[in-house]
């Protein structure tokens, strides 16, 4: 008896309103669906910690010019280190947004945005993409679940852990048996070993990040992005069929639903 198709895509949370590339990896999944049967899956990559990720790029509607719009964070140390589910969302910031967002987004798309809720980075783009319809009929799989942490495979010697410091929980590089933190050009520092790191609180290093969730997800069909593209050994995988995501004008601006 064949197996029923696994379909899976996989994104860092990439904006409030969701990057045009994310778009492009969901119709490029539906689209396959159509073709061959089988189920939908985001690996929804919430570990990560680079706030640039959730950059919103929209543009302004009445001169074309270019707007950047981010989450902003408590304090520095969850801006720098903090994977994007423990970024939280300080108070005020939806309510400062809202105040720049007419002139960005139609009626229709503010008001989605008015509903959205979430009190960390990931949690609020997830709501976002799926009041905005993106996600129905598509199973969320997230990086940063425990559940799914202590079902996927082993990660030993070289791993980043999500452990407390300074009041905050970071993601953490283990390197050489220290953990340490990325200060930026080429730096870095050690931070306090904790005593023991449970298997849930690891997560990979892009390089091994799809062997890790394919441990879980057991995908037949992968649709790739064009960074995926550039690192990924697909020949190590040979029971995935690795599709690319559709082209799709201006990909790192914001996907805003047309309004009829």
């Amino acid at each position: 008896m064949s197996k029923e198709p696994v379909i899976c895509f996989g994104q860092q949370p990439c904006g409030f309103f969701p990057k045009r590339f994310l778009y492009a990896k969901i119709q490029t999944a539906r689209k396959l669906q159509k073709e061959i049967g089988g189920k939908i899956v985001f690996f929804y990559h919430d570990s990560d910690a680079d706030y640039r990720e959730t950059i919103t790029l929209l543009r302004e509607r009445a001169t074309g010019k270019d707007i950047r719009l981010n989450f902003l964070q408590e304090n520095k140390i969850q801006k720098k280190y903090s994977p994007l589910y423990a970024k939280m969302i300080p108070a005020g910031w939806k309510e400062e947004t809202l105040r720049k967002l007419p002139q960005l987004v139609s009626k229709e798309n503010l008001e989605i945005f008015k509903n959205v809720e979430g009190k960390n980075a990931a949690d609020f783009c997830l709501d976002m993409y799926k009041k905005l319809g993106l996600l129905d009929g598509i199973e969320v799989v997230r990086s940063g679940d425990h559940d799914f942490r202590m079902q996927a495979s082993d990660l030993k010697a070289e791993f980043y852990a999500d452990v407390p410091y300074e009041n905050e929980t970071v993601r953490a590089e283990m390197h050489d048996g220290s953990l340490r933190l990325h200060e930026g050009g080429g730096k870095y520092f050690e931070i306090p070993m904790p005593e023991r790191i449970e298997k849930w609180q690891k997560n990979p290093g892009r390089a091994e990040r799809f062997s890790w969730m394919q441990s879980v997800i057991y995908c037949t069909h992968y649709i790739s992005g064009a960074g995926e593209d550039s690192y990924l050994i697909k020949t190590d995988f040979p029971e995935v069929t690795f599709t690319k995501r559709d082209e799709i004008e201006d990909s790192n601006y914001a996907y805003l639903p047309e309004v009829e």
